[in-house]
């Protein structure tokens, strides 16, 4: 020190010794006058360096024994005076023997003895500073640092746990020789701090956790990262960002990193993936750190990388667009470390978190998009993982696994995941079969047109088995069907000529076990596709060129089909959809149709045929009978399959398919299917007679309306016996609890006397004409109006055919009737025949 510098230090002493003696008076007030005082004089004089650091060792014993002083205003401004002191000196570490212990004995005990959280966290602040300005000479006192910091890293007050943290980054990088002896004993307070309630306060943890890991034995990686895995799901993102600078630092920087790549690779990963927009900088932050430490690997490495430095330089085919392909470092690093991530991601990939899971399936396509064709000898494992996780009720974690199933149609040759895939999805399980349907389309979808062509046949075979294609109705499960089909037609487009039959035939098993319209629509746009990509012009065109192999495939089952067997949906499909086509396959389709309509079959199978019939033969000009060769096979269908299911047998299922036969017999005589000449007298036999006479009231209408549109077909050509056979049984169907079925009845009687041509002989059959005409007249005095207005009519049908007879039997009821107006109108009509005859 200088002459004058020693002068103007013992000037200053000399000045303050009053003032250090009133520091050891009783009165508060003087104690704190004094304080200020000695400030006054040293710190706000602005003395020189050397003058300060002569003063300071003076007054440090003092201003260290105000640290106990009862007064809180004296702690305090003694604690910024040594802080400013320690600022200002040359040489702070001298004052070290005595500032330690004073602060381990205030911050470092098993107890608080500072009760001002403020003034805690100022003293930590002085040991911040210390740390600074002394650096390595703070090495002795490795003990006092570590007392200290192990409980003010958990002080309540959430300040006093950043500034300690803050102070253990600092104090590790000042002596790190020594740091690593005690570091471990600083890990426990910190993991106790990194969940802390505050962003603020875990990120200063995290950042000191890096620091004390860094620097230390390296031994405690495995006790912290959990934790930090944890943050990487932190709601702040500066949180976040600090697990992934401290990571992306061991990775670079760590002693034994390599030991520990398998660990700390998926939690930088992990941040590449931040699904924040805003973020970006996290992102970026990230992705920097993963290039350097792809680069320092590569550099490390490089005697054992060089063939692949010098010739694996082109992407692969069909590399994601809009992805920057990693550099050779890290895609080397993810190799030969993927046996040991992947286990680890099957198991967090269905964890009860959700987080976890969105994180683990977003990892797994980091992993993917390194290993690229690596992925290969993990494939089985990668795909039992998939299919696990395509069940998660989380949308996030299903999409990104299809897109790690995508990249491994990008990576892994076809002739390898389809010996896996296929196998799977024969071999599916009964909780989740569609999951393995799931991942193939999304692995076609990655796939290249050129590689996937040699294997279309198998995948179409594989997708048309009945296991496969037929087993399961859920919506999900065909969803993803119909996934499949749609993937190859977009990529292989008219490739898929070869297997076109396979893949109408899944189409139409997906419409047949369809309970949603929108998945029926989807499936029929397929169609539509199947169609354009073999250039076809309509839906009909491709059914042509397939029905009778179609119609082969279901003829080959039919022995066992029953009303749950999908092969009865499928030729539902078949008939509706092909339209007209259906009329060019007649010969396949009637054979089809006779055995699945045996009596002894399945009786709700039977009714399900009817239905799809009787909807057929509504419109049989384009359907059944589009080429006119329907009556070419009338016999057949009336003899073997219609009539024989209108036998009369007990129980409501045998009236219910006597209902049904007698839907399609109706739609059979009104869609045009057969011309007048073709009918004959078998559609007009006992059993459809009988069937007035069924309890059902439908059975009833639907035969009434049969015989009604008989007589308008071919009435007149029928023998005047044949009639006179037909008129006693829907007569008796006046008396029907159902008004509609005596509506139809009368209907039916009317068309009956309209039918009466020249060879019948009204007088030979006069008896028959009287009895009709008596019991018609019965109910023209009914008490429903709308029921004699129908019976006025079918009389006044009637007059043309024997008036006499008619007018005798009116005029013998008329005074017997309720409402003989009617009786005067049939009469007057009678009367202006006659003379419109004359």
């Amino acid at each position: 020190m200088a002459p004058g510098e020693e002068r103007a230090a013992s000037e200053v002493l000399r000045a303050l010794a009053r003032h250090l003696n009133c520091l050891n008076e009783d009165s508060k007030t003087t104690r704190k006058r004094a304080l200020e005082e000695i400030k006054r004089e040293t710190i706000d004089k602005g003395l020189s360096s050397g003058v300060l650091q002569e003063v300071f060792t003076c007054l440090l014993k003092s201003l260290l024994k105000c640290l106990s002083d009862p007064m809180e205003r004296c702690r305090e401004t003694a604690i910024h005076m040594l802080g400013d002191f320690i600022r200002c000196v040359p040489q702070p570490e001298d004052s070290l023997p005595y500032l330690m212990p004073a602060l381990t004995q205030r911050l470092g005990g098993k107890e608080i003895l500072e009760p001002a959280e403020e003034l805690r966290l100022s003293m930590v602040e002085v040991l911040t500073l210390t740390v600074e300005v002394c650096g390595r000479h703070l090495a002795p006192y490795l003990d006092d640092m570590m007392k200290i910091l192990q409980r003010t890293i958990v002080d309540p007050f959430p300040d006093v746990k950043r500034e300690s943290c803050k102070c253990t980054v600092h104090f590790a990088k000042s002596v790190p020789e020594h740091f690593h002896m005690q570091a471990e004993s600083l890990v426990k307070p910190l993991m106790q701090t990194v969940s802390h309630q505050h962003s603020r306060v875990r990120v200063s943890t995290i950042e000191a956790t890096g620091a004390v890991i860094q620097y230390g034995t390296g031994k405690n990686v495995d006790d912290v990262l959990s934790h930090l895995a944890q943050r990487l799901f932190d709601d702040s993102p500066q949180v976040r960002k600090a697990v992934t600078v401290v990571v992306g630092d061991w990775l670079l920087h760590l002693r034994d990193r390599y030991s520990y790549f398998h660990k700390l690779i998926p939690l930088l990963l992990s941040s590449l993936s931040d699904d924040i927009p805003e973020i970006r900088y996290l992102f970026q932050r990230a992705a920097d750190l993963w290039r350097q430490t792809g680069a320092l690997w590569e550099q490390e490495n490089e005697d054992d990388l060089k063939d692949k430095m010098d010739f694996l330089l082109t992407p692969p085919d069909l590399y994601p667009a809009g992805v920057a392909r990693p550099g050779l470092g890290c895609r080397e690093l993810v190799v030969r470390n993927l046996s040991n991530l992947l286990p680890a991601l099957a198991r967090d990939v269905v964890d009860w978190v959700a987080g976890t899971r969105v994180k683990t399936a977003q990892l797994l396509y980091a992993l993917l998009l390194h290993a690229e064709d690596h992925c290969t000898q993990h494939l089985q494992l990668l795909l039992s993982t998939l299919y696990r996780a395509c069940t998660d009720p989380e949308s996030d974690v299903v999409t990104n696994c299809l897109r790690s199933a995508k990249l491994l149609g990008t990576f892994v040759s076809p002739k390898v995941f389809l010996k896996l895939l296929l196998v799977h999805l024969e071999t599916s399980s009964s909780s989740s079969p569609h999951t393995p349907l799931m991942v193939l389309a999304a692995v076609l979808g990655g796939c290249s047109r050129d590689l996937l062509k040699p294997h279309l046949q198998k995948i179409a075979d594989t997708l048309v088995q009945p296991d496969v294609c037929q087993e399961y109705q859920q919506t999900v499960y065909l969803d993803q069907l119909l996934s499949c089909v749609d993937v190859l037609l977009s990529l292989c487009e008219k490739d898929c000529g070869s297997v076109s039959l396979q893949l109408l035939q899944v189409l139409v098993t997906v419409q047949s076990l369809s309970t949603e319209p929108q998945l029926t629509d989807k499936a029929e746009q397929s169609v539509v596709s199947l169609c354009k990509v073999q250039g076809l012009a309509t839906v009909a065109d491709l059914y042509r060129q397939h029905m009778g192999q179609l119609l082969q495939w279901l003829s080959a089952s039919q022995k066992t089909w029953t009303s749950y067997s999908p092969q009865r949906l499928q030729l539902q499909v078949i008939a509706t959809q092909s339209g007209p086509v259906i009329g060019e396959f007649l010969p396949l389709l009637m054979p089809l149709l006779q055995n699945c309509l045996d009596p002894e079959r399945d009786p709700e199978m039977r009714l399900h045929i009817f239905t799809m019939l009787s909807k057929l033969l509504l419109d049989a000009t384009h359907t059944l009978d589009s080429q006119g060769r329907f009556c070419e096979h009338l016999d057949v269908f009336l003899l073997e399959l219609l009539l024989p299911n209108l036998m009369w047998k007990a129980g409501r299922t045998a009236a219910a398919i006597r209902t049904s036969a007698l839907s399609c017999l109706l739609a059979l005589l009104q869609g045009g299917a057969i011309p007048p000449s073709q009918v004959n007298t078998h559609t007009h036999s006992s059993q459809v007679l009988s069937a007035l006479e069924e309890d059902s009231q439908l059975s009833r209408l639907l035969a009434c309306r049969s015989l009604s549109t008989l007589l308008k077909l071919i009435g007149p050509s029928l023998h005047p016996d044949a009639l006179n056979n037909i008129y006693p049984e829907v007569l008796k169907r006046l008396d029907d609890s159902s008004e509609e079925v005596r509506g139809v009845a009368l209907r039916a009687l009317g068309q009956w006397l309209a039918s009466l041509g020249k060879d019948y002989n009204s007088q030979l059959y006069s008896q028959h004409l009287e009895v009709l005409f008596q019991q018609l007249l019965l109910h023209l005095d009914d008490p429903d109006s709308r029921v004699q207005d129908t019976v006025l009519e079918v009389l006044k049908t009637g007059s043309g055919v024997h008036p006499a007879l008619l007018k005798q039997e009116v005029e013998a009821v008329r005074d017997k009737q309720r409402t003989p107006v009617y009786c005067d109108q049939l009469l007057q009509h009678i009367h202006s025949q006659r003379k419109d005859t004359v």
